[in-house]
C-alpha cells in the first residue's frame, strides 16, 4: 500500500485564485519536490511575461513624456519666430524712417533750411515706430560726384570687435550730387535671447540694423 501526500499549491490568476492539487508519493520525495520548483518556474514566468506585456500596453502618462521630449525644441522654436518678427519690424521701420529723411535731403529742404545733423536726426525720428528709438539712432550723411565713388567708400560700420564705428558724417551735398543716407539702430532684444536662436551680429550680442538709401539729388541750387 502506498500512502500519497497530498500538497495543495495556489497559483495567481488576473481575475481569480486557482488551486492545483499535486499528489505526490511518498518514496520518491525528490520527484515530488522537483515538481513543485517546476511548477513555481512556470508560474514566475508567466507573471514575468504578464508584467512585460502589460508595461507596453500601458499608455498611461504617454502625453506627458511626449511634451517633455517636445518641449524645449518648440519653446527655441517659438522664441526663434518672435525674435525674427521683431528684427523684421524694427528694420522696416528703420527703413522707412531713413527713406523720408532722405527726401528732405533729395528735394534739398534740408539744404535750404539749414539742417545740421542734430536737426535732420530730429526730423527722422519722427517716423520711428517702436520698438526702434530715437535714442539709439545713428546716422551717417555723405554726398560724391558719382555712384561709383558712393559705392567705393561705403564700408563696414562694425569694427574688427563687433563694436559700432563712431565715424559719421553729415553732408548732404548740394543739387546733382550723388548722397548715400544710411541708418542705424542696435537693437538689444537679441543680446537677451540664448545663443542658439540669437540673431545679434555685433560682440555684445545685439543686432545691427542698417538702412541705406541712395539717390542722387534734385536740381534745386
Amino acid at each position: 500500500m502506498f500512502t500519497y501526500a497530498v500538497t495543495i499549491l495556489f497559483s495567481e490568476a488576473l481575475d481569480s485564485e486557482s488551486i492545483k492539487v499535486t499528489l505526490c508519493s511518498v518514496a520518491p520525495m525528490k520527484h515530488c519536490v522537483s515538481q513543485r520548483k517546476t511548477g513555481l518556474q512556470r508560474r514566475n514566468q508567466r507573471n514575468a511575461s504578464r508584467g512585460v506585456r502589460g508595461f507596453g500596453r500601458n499608455q498611461s502618462g504617454a502625453s506627458a513624456v511626449e511634451f517633455a521630449l517636445i518641449a524645449l525644441p518648440l519653446m527655441f522654436l517659438l522664441l526663434g519666430i518672435l525674435q525674427v518678427g521683431v528684427v523684421f519690424f524694427a528694420n522696416f521701420s528703420l527703413e522707412d524712417a531713413a527713406e523720408r529723411g532722405a527726401r528732405l535731403v533729395r528735394t534739398g529742404q534740408a539744404q535750404s533750411q539749414g539742417f545740421d545733423a542734430a536737426k535732420f536726426k530730429s526730423e527722422v525720428c519722427k517716423y520711428l515706430i517702436a520698438p526702434v528709438s530715437c535714442a539709439g539712432l545713428k546716422l551717417d550723411i555723405r554726398s560724391y560726384s558719382n555712384f561709383g565713388g558712393a559705392a567705393a567708400d561705403l564700408t563696414d560700420p562694425l569694427d574688427s570687435s563687433g563694436n559700432m564705428k563712431p565715424n559719421f558724417s553729415y553732408d548732404p551735398g548740394v543739387g546733382g550730387d550723388v548722397v548715400i543716407v544710411r541708418a542705424f539702430y542696435e537693437l538689444g532684444l537679441a543680446a537677451e535671447l540664448p545663443a542658439l536662436i540669437s540673431l545679434g551680429n555685433m560682440g555684445n550680442g545685439s543686432r545691427l540694423l542698417v538702412a541705406t538709401v541712395a539717390f542722387r539729388n534734385e536740381p534745386f541750387n
